[in-house]
């Protein structure tokens, strides 16, 4: 990734080498498709997606591997879908070289807007 300052989500996805960038366009799509009133800015130097102005997750592409920031705790069936992303409590890692698990980013999206709108942070 380039150490630049990004305007816009759009810019920064094109920053990266255009199979990372479809793997980030659905990325985005995906949060989108779980939480369709999400805005987005450029916050850290990273897409963040929003709900209600607060920051509802940023995602971000390395690499080797594309991150989402905060993951939500949730049950024990979605702990044990996470479990093997999860490089530190609040963060996921998807690694470039295996498929991307789209639908489990959803479930994230819609765990985090959940906790968002019962007022956690």
């Amino acid at each position: 990734m380039a150490q630049n300052k990004f305007a816009s989500v759009d810019e920064y996805i094109g920053s990266f080498p255009a199979d990372v960038q479809a793997i980030l366009r659905q990325v985005r799509r995906k949060i989108r498709d779980a939480v369709p009133l999400a805005g987005e800015t450029i916050s850290y130097q990273m897409p963040t997606m929003t709900l209600g102005g607060a920051p509802l997750l940023y995602f971000a592409g390395w690499k080797r591997h594309i991150s989402l920031y905060p993951a939500p705790a949730g049950d024990e069936s979605f702990e044990r879908r996470i479990e093997p992303y999860r490089a530190e409590k609040s963060t996921v890692k998807f690694p470039l070289s295996r498929p991307i698990p789209y639908d489990l980013i959803e479930q994230v999206a819609r765990l985090r807007a959940e906790q968002l709108q019962r007022g956690g942070t």
